[in-house]
């Protein structure tokens, strides 16, 4: 499970890391990352998990799969990483394995994207 010191509260990070960084999307999720320089404590993951997923069932579910998959990347990201996944309604009827490679797949794309230039 995701440790709730890694888990994005903040509006202006949320923010920060969907309109100012790295995106890569898959089939039933997009990855926005971004580096924030002063925070030293550790990466942040946040979750957007919108209606069109689904019912509140659907929802959770996805959230507390997408939760799970990120606590294990959470030592590939560097410290200053503020990362939020993003569900897209394909994400209620995918099983665990096909959200863990998409996040996985995104997540190295998208600090590909990042490290890279441009």
């Amino acid at each position: 499970m995701l440790p709730a010191a890694r888990r994005m509260r903040r509006s202006f990070d949320f923010e920060r890391a969907v309109r100012g960084g790295a995106r890569a999307g898959r089939s039933t999720v997009v990855v926005h990352l971004t580096r924030a320089p002063g925070q030293v404590d550790g990466p942040l993951v946040g979750l957007v998990v919108s209606k069109a997923v689904g019912n509140a069932v659907h929802r959770n579910l996805v959230k507390r799969r997408l939760r799970g998959i990120a606590a294990a990347h959470l030592a590939e990201l560097p410290a200053d990483a503020l990362v939020v996944l993003r569900a897209l309604p394909a994400s209620a009827a995918a099983d665990y394995s096909r959200l863990a490679r998409d996040v996985s797949r995104g997540m190295h794309k998208a600090l590909a994207r990042f490290a890279g230039p441009g």
